[in-house]
């Protein structure tokens, strides 16, 4: 499995082999290009020496908004997204024990294996930062390309864990798909005008 979301390989191989960074490029999603989005931790990464959620979250947030500002930004709205990602960085390590991927992989219960879709998605929503459906398109790409198979997870996902839809940066595969989600959104923008 490789992500292949933001054109530039090292950006990619670090969203595909550290789930923080995969949750930090979902949260920094809003009001930029998914490209850009994406691109974010490896920028946070190699500015702040680490992308580790403890060190992250206590960053000092003076310091960190300035990691942000730096060119080229982050996100271009960087003291309230540099407080967000060190927010969505205190839940993982309080809640999750420093571990990204527990939102995903920790079984419910006495049962064992993934837990069901709902259940991640209902974790997913409980993240600073994670609505509804940024949630359900994170659920949607982990299902779709990060390996989750969990009872469910198309549904609780459900329109973006549709197989062979092309709505959100859970399809982007290649740059042929890329252009396809960007259709759809211009679509979806469209139709929210007319």
């Amino acid at each position: 499995m490789a992500l292949h979301i933001t054109g530039d390989t090292a950006a990619d191989t670090l969203l595909t082999e550290d789930p923080l960074a995969l949750l930090i490029g979902m949260l920094l999603d809003q009001q930029v290009a998914m490209e850009t989005a994406f691109a974010g931790p490896l920028k946070i990464a190699e500015r702040a020496g680490t992308l580790d959620a403890a060190a992250i979250a206590s960053f000092d947030p003076d310091a960190f908004a300035e990691l942000f500002k730096a060119t080229p930004a982050v996100h271009r709205f960087p003291g309230s997204m540099a407080a967000r990602v060190q927010a969505l960085c205190a839940a993982i390590q309080d809640d999750w024990a420093d571990d990204a991927a527990a939102i995903w992989t920790t079984p419910v219960g006495e049962s064992t294996g993934a837990p069901d879709g709902a259940t991640v998605l209902k974790r997913l929503k409980g993240l600073p930062g994670f609505g509804e459906q940024k949630a359900k398109i994170f659920l949607a790409l982990l299902g779709k390309q990060y390996g989750y198979t969990g009872d469910g997870w198309r549904e609780a996902s459900a329109p973006y864990g549709e197989d062979g839809s092309f709505r959100s940066v859970a399809d982007i595969v290649s740059p042929e798909s890329l252009t396809k989600v960007r259709e759809h959104k211009r679509a979806m923008k469209a139709a929210a005008k007319g």
